[in-house]
Order: C-alpha cells, then sequence, then structure tokens
C-alpha cells in the first residue's frame, strides 16, 4: 500500500513535469515538402494523484521559423500554492525535421532558476544562462531542447518511424534519449475518439519514461501523455481542445 504524495510532494513532480508537457507541441508536417508547421492552439487537462493543471500551448509562423509557447498552471488545490511554468521554444525548419534557435523556462511553481539557452550553428555551440550560472556547450551534430525534440520526433513519425536514438542538451551535458513504437490503441478524449500509436521515450539513466499517445488522423497529434517513474504511472495529461489558427 502506497501514500498518496503530500501537497509539496505532489506539486514538485507537477514541476518536473512540466517539461514533458510543456515540450507536447501539436503540429503537422507535409512529408512531401519536409518540415511544414502547422499554426495552432491546443489544451490538455493534467491529472496527478489529487491534484489537477492545465497546459495551453500555442505555435505561431516567424519569419526564420517557427515559435512555441506552453504555460502549465495549477488547479484546484495545487492552485493554492499559485505560480505558473512558462516555456518558449524558438526553432527552424532542417533539411531532416527541425533545429532549435533559442530556449527559455520561467518557473515560479517550483521555483527553478530561469532558464535562457542559445543555439549557435556556426559555431556548434549551446550557451546561455540557468539563474546565475554561465553555461557554454559544444554541440557535435544536432542536439535538442525538451521543445524541440517533439517536434523531431513527430516530423520522423510522419515520415516512416522515428529514430532508435536522439540527442538531447540537458544543460550540464549531452544525454541519449531512446526511442520505440509500443503499438496502437483506440482511445476516446473530450476533443474526440482516435486511433494512436504510442511512442516512448527515456533518457539514458533516467528513472522516468514518457508515452506520447499520437493520432494519425490529426498528423500525429500527441492526444494522450503518460509517465511512469520506477514502473508506475504518476502522471497523465488528456487533450480536450485543438484548432489550427
Amino acid at each position: 500500500m502506497h501514500s498518496k504524495p503530500t501537497e509539496e510532494v505532489a506539486l514538485r513532480i507537477l514541476t518536473q513535469i512540466a517539461l514533458a508537457l510543456a515540450s507536447l507541441a501539436i503540429f503537422a508536417v507535409s512529408s512531401a515538402n519536409g518540415a511544414e508547421l502547422t499554426p495552432h492552439r491546443a489544451e490538455y487537462k493534467v491529472k496527478i494523484s489529487i491534484l489537477s493543471g492545465q497546459l495551453n500551448t500555442e505555435l505561431r509562423a516567424t519569419e526564420s521559423g517557427y515559435v512555441a509557447t506552453h504555460v502549465i498552471k495549477p488547479k484546484g488545490i495545487a492552485k493554492l500554492h499559485g505560480g505558473e511554468m512558462r516555456v518558449r521554444s524558438e526553432f527552424a525548419p532542417a533539411a531532416d525535421g527541425v533545429r532549435p534557435v533559442s530556449f527559455h523556462e520561467i518557473d515560479t511553481i517550483g521555483g527553478d532558476p530561469e532558464t535562457r539557452i542559445h543555439f549557435d550553428w556556426t559555431t556548434n555551440q549551446a550557451s546561455g544562462t540557468v539563474g546565475d550560472e554561465e553555461v557554454l556547450l559544444q554541440l557535435d551534430g544536432i542536439a535538442h531542447d525538451n521543445v524541440s525534440i517533439q517536434y523531431e520526433l513527430m516530423h520522423d513519425l510522419l515520415n516512416g518511424g522515428p529514430n532508435a536514438t536522439y540527442v538531447l542538451f540537458d544543460v550540464d551535458k549531452m544525454r541519449i534519449a531512446n526511442v520505440r513504437n509500443v503499438g496502437t490503441r483506440e482511445i476516446k478524449t473530450k476533443a474526440g475518439t482516435y486511433e494512436a500509436v504510442g511512442i516512448q521515450h527515456q533518457k539514458e539513466g533516467s528513472s522516468r519514461l514518457t508515452t506520447l499517445w499520437c493520432a494519425a488522423e490529426l498528423d500525429y497529434l500527441p492526444i494522450v501523455i503518460e509517465q511512469h517513474r520506477d514502473g508506475k504511472l504518476n502522471f497523465r495529461a488528456t487533450l480536450t481542445d485543438y484548432s489550427p489558427i
């Protein structure tokens, strides 16, 4: 028998998985023309133990590519704690998918330090700040932040399937994420009922396993996000609304 997490612990878990949520931006890609993203708005209902939250996402086109903004807010009991988590990721089309340009995260739920990262593909460096600490890493090929990796995954899924591994930028070093297809199933959401394929990804050395249930009917939009830790389901987010803009 496992006890329910306290409000403080649950709020910390909510903050920890917020990036996983915020990174699940919805997009459409034209396989004939490479990465062609569709501007959109979407909303997810978040549930973790007795706590709940809401994730709002928006993707807009810019002169040089795209910018995705994602905001997660606690609801119910968790709302008493206050705060929100806001992530902004700018990225550009690449020959084989997308590549990050900048990443900015502000977390007033858990009080984590503000993060600003810039990716320079002429020098192959990622630089910026995490709180008062400066960050500088050399990049060896394409590396993704926590948002752009999901766009890359969906692009590859639409074009024959994701790779087995991807490189992720994780502030202090690069990490390998292992990816696999876990089959299909029919899923009912507030936004509709869809046949979805399950794509799992996990960083090497991490106990967190994230599964994206992506609907082919919606250009592989993630309609359900599940996260397991040490084999136990501790988080679930479900699509409630989606609209192109």
